[in-house]
């Protein structure tokens, strides 16, 4: 195709966003008819054109970020860092609120907002990988480790945990794989999943025994989750309920635009849009959607392979893995295997600026691939 004469990078990756993406506009188009009905007098033509419009920008800001040469997000990342501190404090105080949670910023005379949580997510990973590329040497010991890399990823996800605590353990959890394949010791690693481990049974038994008394107002909400997935019961769990009849009765597929549940399942067009595409595409839609994100996961894994420099292969496996775990929890929580925690499905749940921050996080993946590329095809000239 004489597209991908403009599109550098690995194609594969080109490919998955393209079918995600066109998937996603057929499956929100369905499943935003409740929501076309409840606010704009059943036009869904408004919602679907609207998100065909944000993938369409998503596009050109991955196709932006992915002629930019990788070695600049360094140090683009060093002060993204430093800037998202105050900019998180400042969504705890005077952030848009929605469900008790101050999420979002609302840019002035736009009239949209943004999670200042993805912007973080974003600067803290490349911030990591460039933290265990230029420190390498020195990251021998907890204390170094904790000096450079334990505080400043404690910081932030304190910082994100009072408005959207599985946003900040995904975040933690991420950077902790980001330490071990940047070569961080296993002891190491174990001594912080050990004091994580007490931190986070003192802040459960907090949350369990006295929410009220919690600093976060999201206390409560936490708590009843945990309740609800444990009952397991159709009146408590009712979210999880109905996507599980959305999921039984969808096995070969309802057909596009045929769902039932859409009415029933709250956030059917975002958290829960994983259960209404099996229900109208069948089980083997959503076996693919996995297969497509493990394909992505493992693009990454190859492209920090084949990277002769290790910041650039260190961004790629910690922004591929960051979407993929994602992916897996939106999808885990979609069958009841996890409690509701809120997590759109990547290029996937209709969005406006979350889609971005996934376009640009693929951008910087495919900006790494493509200087890969540009030094195999300098070697092949030279030869």
């Amino acid at each position: 195709m004489k597209l991908f004469n403009y599109l550098k990078g690995d194609k594969v990756i080109w490919v998955i966003m393209f079918i995600l993406s066109l998937l996603s506009v057929l499956v929100v188009y369905s499943a935003v008819v409740t929501l076309a009905y409840k606010f704009k007098q059943g036009n869904a033509e408004f919602y679907l054109v609207k998100h065909f419009v944000t993938i369409a920008l998503g596009f050109g800001i991955a196709y932006v970020f992915h002629k930019i040469k990788y070695t600049m997000f360094s140090k683009v990342a060093q002060i993204g860092f430093i800037l998202s501190i105050p900019l998180l404090i400042y969504t705890l105080l005077k952030g848009v609120s929605a469900g008790e949670a101050s999420r979002w910023i609302e840019i002035p005379g736009l009239g949209l907002t943004f999670q200042s949580s993805d912007i973080a997510k974003l600067m803290l990973l490349i911030y990591v990988a460039r933290v265990l590329t230029t420190k390498a040497k020195e990251l021998v010991d907890l204390r170094s480790v904790s000096k450079y890399l334990l505080l400043p990823v404690g910081l932030v996800c304190v910082l994100i945990l009072p408005a959207n605590f599985s946003t900040a353990a995904l975040l933690f959890f991420n950077c902790m794989i980001l330490m071990f394949v940047g070569g961080v010791k296993i002891n190491i690693l174990a001594k912080i999943c050990g004091l994580c481990l007490v931190i986070g049974a003192i802040l459960f038994s907090w949350v369990w025994l006295a929410p009220e008394t919690f600093p976060s107002r999201r206390a409560t909400t936490w708590k009843a989750r945990i309740e609800n997935y444990s009952k397991g019961d159709t009146e408590s769990n009712y979210q999880s309920e109905q996507a599980k009849i959305a999921i039984a009765s969808g096995v070969i597929g309802k057909g596009p635009g045929k769902s039932t549940q859409r009415a029933f399942l709250p956030q059917s067009s975002s958290d829960f849009i994983y259960a209404i595409i099996i229900e109208e595409y069948g089980l083997l839609t959503g076996f693919l959607i996995l297969f497509l994100y493990m394909i992505l996961l493992y693009r990454g894994i190859k492209i920090m392979r084949d990277n002769d420099k290790p910041f650039g292969g260190l961004v790629a496996i910690g922004l591929s893995f960051s979407l993929v775990f994602q992916a897996l929890v939106n999808m885990a929580v979609a069958v009841n295997l996890f409690p509701v925690t809120g997590q759109p499905l990547p290029l996937v749940s209709m969005g406006g600026t979350s889609i971005w921050f996934s376009m640009i996080a693929l951008g910087i993946i495919l900006s790494v691939s493509r200087g890969s590329e540009d030094k195999d095809e300098e070697r092949l000239e030279t030869a």
